[in-house]
């Protein structure tokens, strides 16, 4: 990766934290939350996003391992009330459910 790419990977590390869905929830209501699959790097999709790389994000949206969040989504998380990792990228809010057993984003190479 080019030194532009490690400086932007660490910035978005630095910017990431931790939120709950009554956090989430009035950005879900705005319509700007893009979910992360697990095992998927949430950094690396911040990066892309915030690269505006649409072949990368146009392949993970056709795979499915990102995609915008629904209203299925938010009624299973209202259930359940996750943790999730967040980062903005304006406008957008990528998350990823935290699962205990993942590291901290970034780190899930």
């Amino acid at each position: 990766m080019s030194e532009n790419i490690e400086e932007m990977r660490a910035k978005l590390i630095g910017e990431t934290g931790k939120l709950e869905w009554p956090e989430l929830e009035r950005h879900f209501a705005r319509g700007v939350v893009v979910a992360v699959n697990p095992g998927i790097d949430l950094i690396d999709v911040a990066v892309s996003m915030a690269n505006d790389d649409k072949a990368a994000m146009e392949k993970c949206f056709a795979a499915g391992t990102v995609r915008r969040a629904e209203a299925a989504d938010a009624e299973a998380w209202v259930k359940t009330q996750p943790l999730f990792w967040a980062v903005v990228i304006a406008p957008w809010v990528v998350i990823q459910e935290i699962d205990d057993s993942a590291e901290s984003p970034g780190e899930l190479h």
